[in-house]
């Protein structure tokens, strides 16, 4: 390619294609983005797996994670072998954690996922120390609960030193961290996937010394914190990737989605349907919110911090496959699409109500004793009842954690984007427009993470970017919804009062 592209000031912005690496819970995917407009040129997938060894654990293989990523970069760099790759963007699932030997850059155990529930006990004891959860929570703007990073990053160490390792020769880091290891070689992490872990204090973006003592993590085995397009090395020795690539942007997989939709300021937001589900939208500052609402950095940019509320939705997409599975999904069918042709055949749930609370609750309620349940089960219900109340379920939570994002009157949101897997079902948005009682407007591409590091990642390397479509927007079309949120609203109620 001989082309090149405008550049803020006039400037004129070297050609090529930007190389984005998004790194999901179930999937890894590349793609090769063009930087000017965001168009896709080429893709490629690969399944990374997952275990659930233990009653509320959920864990993957760290070398496996990487083999897959390698793997769908390859795939995706081998269908265009004629172009040139300006840098790389990473986006990826936040608060998971790998632990690994700064001696022989190996993993010391298991990726620990963000689903994970082993240290509840754990953050249990701590929240019972006078003053720690007002402590945690207006230092880093997190609820003191085991979906977030420290916890998990003690358990790590504890873990590697038991099996024979020295503190010393541990590094812990977030998946962002992990895969700038592995391609560049340095240990940093983003400052948004930072802002995840507990230890990040939101007002100075760096590492927080008390909370650090708090959790027993050891400095020495943290990355050094980089601003979202602070620059994160030159590939160096990877298989199928030319070395001296930039590692030009990283971003938390919903903070990437965020910015792809171009929600930058207060009264935009967006909910991503993926393994679990985010709610967030821009807020002024790092003040604190509702609660069972976060705040979290959304990104670093210029050294300008953006800050948002959010809620996080453990099981959404993983509810549709558990629920799918159950029903009999046939083989090599999506669960989604498989739920949506069932959910259709009815005009509503039958009075059917499906909590799903595998690991407990996340937000608003950050409740991990409470239970799953179907409830509402009659002789009359049919698969097609049971599909329903999946899709209501997820539809529901959302409508949850937007309605707490805005229970204070200190934030609104007045335009809902929404992305990821889940977009693909129409009845799911038509739900979700209903339960909300507002209009919502559906990406025309589903893959807004990938795409918004990308849309970062080609604006620091000077290109002028497209601003994004608005997409498909769906409307309103059922009058019910007190009633099915009051329904729902028992269903969860009875799910709180069950014990694990």
């Amino acid at each position: 390619m001989t082309s090149t592209s405008p550049a803020p000031g006039g400037a004129t912005a070297p050609a090529g294609y930007l190389l984005a690496i998004d790194q999901g819970t179930t999937n890894t995917k590349a793609f090769l983005v063009e930087p000017t407009t965001g168009a896709i040129v080429a893709s490629s997938c690969r399944a990374v797996g997952i275990a659930f060894p233990a009653p509320g654990w959920v864990e993957q293989d760290a070398e496996e994670l990487w083999v897959v990523t390698l793997a769908a970069v390859e795939g995706c760099l081998e269908q265009r072998p004629d172009l040139e790759c300006l840098g790389v963007a990473i986006s990826n699932q936040r608060e998971s954690v790998v632990a690994w030997s700064r001696r022989t850059g190996e993993a010391l155990g298991p990726v620990l996922g963000w689903q994970d529930a082993r240290t509840a006990d754990a953050c249990a004891t701590l929240g019972r120390r006078p003053g720690v959860d007002d402590l945690v929570r207006s230092r880093t703007g997190l609820s003191l609960d085991p979906m977030f990073s420290a916890p998990k990053m003690r358990w790590l160490v504890d873990t590697a030193v038991a099996g024979g390792a020295a503190v010393e020769d541990v590094r812990l880091g977030t998946i962002d961290s992990w895969l700038v290891y592995r391609l560049t070689g340095q240990h940093l992490i983003e400052a948004g996937n930072a802002s995840r872990t507990l230890l990040l204090s939101l007002a100075s973006r760096s590492w927080d010394p008390e909370l650090l003592e708090l959790f027993g993590i050891p400095a020495s085995a943290l990355p050094e914190v980089r601003a979202s397009d602070g620059g994160f090395g030159q590939t160096a020795g990877v298989r199928g990737i030319p070395d001296g690539i930039p590692v030009v942007a990283v971003l938390a997989d919903s903070h990437a989605a965020l910015y792809q939709h171009g929600c930058t300021s207060p009264g935009t937001g967006k909910a991503t349907y993926g393994t679990g589900s985010s709610v967030m939208t821009p807020c002024e500052g790092p003040k604190g919110g509702p609660s069972g609402i976060t705040i979290t950095l959304a990104w670093e940019i210029g050294g300008i911090p953006t800050y948002a509320r959010e809620g996080n939705i453990i099981a959404s997409g993983s509810a549709l496959d558990w629920m799918a599975r159950i029903l009999g999904v046939p083989a090599g069918t999506s669960g989604g699409a498989f739920l949506t042709t069932l959910a259709a055949e009815v005009p509503d749930a039958g009075g059917v109500a499906f909590v799903p609370a595998f690991s407990g609750l996340g937000a608003p309620y950050w409740d991990r004793s409470a239970a799953g349940l179907l409830t509402g089960i009659s002789a009359g219900t049919t698969p097609a009842h049971l599909a329903r109340a999946a899709l209501e379920a997820v539809a529901h939570q959302v409508a949850d954690v937007v309605e707490a994002i805005e229970s204070d009157g200190g934030a609104s949101i007045d335009r809902l984007h929404t992305d990821g897997g889940g977009t693909a079902s129409h009845l799911l948005m038509q739900i979700q427009a209903d339960l909300l009682g507002r209009q919502i407007h559906v990406a025309d591409v589903p893959e807004a993470s990938a795409l918004g590091a990308a849309a970062l990642a080609a604006r620091t390397l000077g290109h002028a970017v497209a601003e994004p479509t608005e997409g498909i927007v769906i409307t309103p079309a059922d009058d019910r919804r007190d009633e099915r949120r009051r329904s729902w609203a028992e269903a969860v109620a009875r799910s709180r009062a069950h014990t694990l």
